[in-house]
């Protein structure tokens, strides 16, 4: 069986290495081949060169780098497709996807199962971390068409067919956890203590995880627009209440009811209310904008891949 390696990158060079050399030792225990597809998410500082380095002493080396940074989800994607694996394991190469790890991943592939799916667990978070991250996987499990679990994200494994299956859904938008979940085959969830990043900090900024958190949301469902038809149809209710019983009390008192602050109140409680679902029917719409240009998911400036023959018959 060969094994593909799939590591995005973005900024890695103080770490690259340290991975590599992690990785290859962990694999040599492995009785089976493997190849390294490092996917350079155009880097600005020196990963590139590392990469190119490492191919050029190591035959199981393959990278792709794009024109500019396409963001991870495209980074995965090129993986995917530049990996030749009768299974592929997508990794980070901070580290804090242990690489002693693979070998269970492995072992699991081995017993039948299409995605062998790591859990991390959330020892040592913060506890508002944990209650935020709670609430959210709580709230978008009640909207979107899959199960998004807390803990799991882009470190597992796949089967060739659960890879091909992937490969096949091709939208611009893209949100692999939620494409994992939704392609199913058999597959098996194991927990691991994230380790600490060893060198470096996050790529994600609070703005870029709150986005990611709207794509999940979005990405799977068309509840958000099913909800604001069922919230006018709320208001419209109440609006037709309210004026009954003001006519009511007009023709039972005999007096006209002030309703300055109470009509101030309601039309602004509306245009906001209306606002957010503009927004809402936006982000659809800006969606489906972004789908038919047919643009490509990533541009390339510089690959190994091209230049190889079969990488069986390299590793063999």
């Amino acid at each position: 069986m060969l094994i593909s390696i799939v590591v995005p990158c973005f900024n890695e060079e103080a770490v690259i290495d340290r991975f590599h050399e992690h990785l290859l030792v962990e694999l040599l225990t492995i009785e089976h081949e493997f190849e390294f597809v490092y996917v350079d998410d155009g880097s600005k500082d020196d990963t590139l060169s590392i990469l190119k380095r490492l191919a050029g002493t190591d035959t199981w080396v393959r990278y792709v780098s794009f024109s500019r940074n396409f963001g991870k989800e495209a980074a995965m994607f090129a993986g995917l497709r530049n990996a030749s694996g009768d299974a592929v394991i997508i990794m980070d190469a901070d580290l804090q996807h242990p690489p002693e790890l693979v070998g269970l991943m492995v072992e699991l592939r081995e017993a039948g199962h299409d995605q062998v799916i790591a859990k991390r667990t959330q020892d040592g978070d913060r506890v508002t971390r944990t209650w935020m991250v709670r609430g959210y996987y709580r709230l978008v499990n009640r909207l979107v068409d899959v199960e998004l679990v807390d803990g799991v994200g882009d470190f597992r494994l796949l089967s060739r067919r659960a890879v091909n299956a992937v490969l096949q859904l091709t939208e611009y938008n893209r949100f692999s956890k939620g494409l994992f979940a939704w392609v199913g085959f058999p597959s098996v969830t194991f927990e691991y203590r994230n380790a600490v990043r060893e060198e470096g900090q996050s790529k994600w900024t609070f703005s870029q995880l709150l986005n990611y958190g709207a794509d999940g949301v979005i990405s799977f469902n068309n509840k958000p627009l099913r909800a604001a038809v069922y919230l006018d149809l709320s208001l419209l209710s109440v609006a037709v209440l309210y004026a009954v019983w003001i006519v009511g009390r007009v023709l039972v008192d005999g007096v006209d009811t002030p309703g300055y602050a109470t009509l101030l109140v309601v039309m602004t409680a509306l245009a906001g209310v209306q606002m957010i679902m503009v927004g809402v029917i936006g982000e659809y719409i800006g969606r489906v904008y972004y789908e038919v240009k047919r643009r490509p998911h990533y541009l390339v400036q510089s690959t190994n891949v091209a230049q190889r023959a079969d990488v069986k018959d390299l590793v063999r």
